[in-house]
């Protein structure tokens, strides 16, 4: 079985796994999911289409406004041509508060 945690502290940051849905209606965090396996997960939906890199773009921006930081501290490090990412997010420890927040951990 994979890992159940839906975000976790790393050096230099946070990682945090995203279920993306791209070609929505528009673009929304719709909170915590899990699979069959018990893998939770952000959903998170996008307009943009999943073709040349375009949803995971989408994906960095939506995440980096939700979380107050800049588009260019948050990444998707694994699963780019996957529905479930993993994405990385550099900031501080402080980053947690928004996490919590984000994924309704608090």
């Amino acid at each position: 079985m994979g890992p159940v945690w839906v975000w976790r502290l790393v050096a230099g940051g946070a990682e945090l796994r995203v279920r993306a849905q791209p070609g929505a209606s528009g673009d929304a965090i719709e909170g915590v999911g899990e699979d069959a396996a018990g893998q939770r997960f952000l959903k998170v939906r996008v307009r943009a289409i999943a073709e040349k890199g375009k949803a995971n773009a989408a994906i960095e921006q939506v995440l980096a406004k939700a979380l107050g930081v800049p588009k260019s501290a948050v990444s998707v490090e694994k699963g780019e041509t996957q529905r479930i990412k993993t994405v990385r997010i550099s900031a501080d420890a402080s980053i947690a508060a928004a996490l919590e927040r984000l994924s309704g951990e608090a």
